[in-house]
């Protein structure tokens, strides 16, 4: 619904929780604050234990998103206090060092420790993507990311995909995030179908039957 002078009445507004996890040091901090504030620094320090971060989003003429995401210190990994931080989230970033072979072996260890930990409310786990962090540290922002082994890698982990991304670029951190959000908006929108259904199916089924007629 619009007014006199065309602007939206009806507002809707969502707020997500979203998760930024993987190793120490693997630009985390950059990656959120190259997209949040569009800045970037070398001289970030460490984080520790959880930071938070808004990105408002004007996704539709009527339809404003906050993102609301959280940085997972590195060194929290697998703690029983990663339960706490995952709570309510509905989807997740996983951030790995393409010049740290390490820290990309540590992926499925917080991806299974996520699935572990916060899941939809049908059950199943939440959206996540890959980020191969800091590709401007090689000349060719490609080495070491073979396509199809990356894709390989996303369906055996349960990654939706992966972006080659670097916060002092700013290379495709804008085109994951939007990715990702819109994965949440569909994955809202097959929810509230779903409750919808069962609303219908239960009227359904507590709707009296007619009385047969009788000779």
């Amino acid at each position: 619904m619009y007014d006199d002078n065309h602007y939206p009445t009806d507002i809707r507004e969502y707020l997500y929780k979203i998760l930024v996890i993987g190793d120490l040091g693997t630009g985390k901090t950059s990656i959120i604050k190259r997209y949040v504030h569009n800045i970037f620094s070398i001289n970030y320090k460490s984080t520790i234990g959880v930071d938070f971060a808004l990105k408002v989003i004007q996704w539709s003429p009527d339809t404003v998103v906050r993102m609301q995401l959280w940085d997972i210190a590195g060194q929290e990994k697998f703690s029983g206090l990663t339960r706490v931080y995952y709570k309510e989230a509905v989807a997740a970033l996983v951030v790995y060092d393409v010049t740290r072979p390490k820290t990309f072996e540590a992926v499925p260890k917080w991806k299974a420790d996520l699935d572990s930990k916060v899941s939809l409310p049908g059950g199943e786990p939440i959206p996540a993507i890959l980020l191969a962090n800091k590709t401007d540290l090689h000349e060719d922002p490609n080495a070491g990311l073979d396509p199809q082994e990356m894709d390989k890698f996303c369906e055996e982990h349960g990654f939706l995909k992966w972006f080659g991304t670097s916060a002092k670029d700013n290379s495709n951190i804008d085109d994951a995030a939007r990715f990702l959000l819109e994965e949440i908006m569909n994955k809202e929108a097959e929810h509230a179908h779903q409750q919808a259904q069962d609303t219908t199916d239960r009227v359904q089924l507590n709707q009296p039957r007619a009385k047969e007629g009788c000779c």
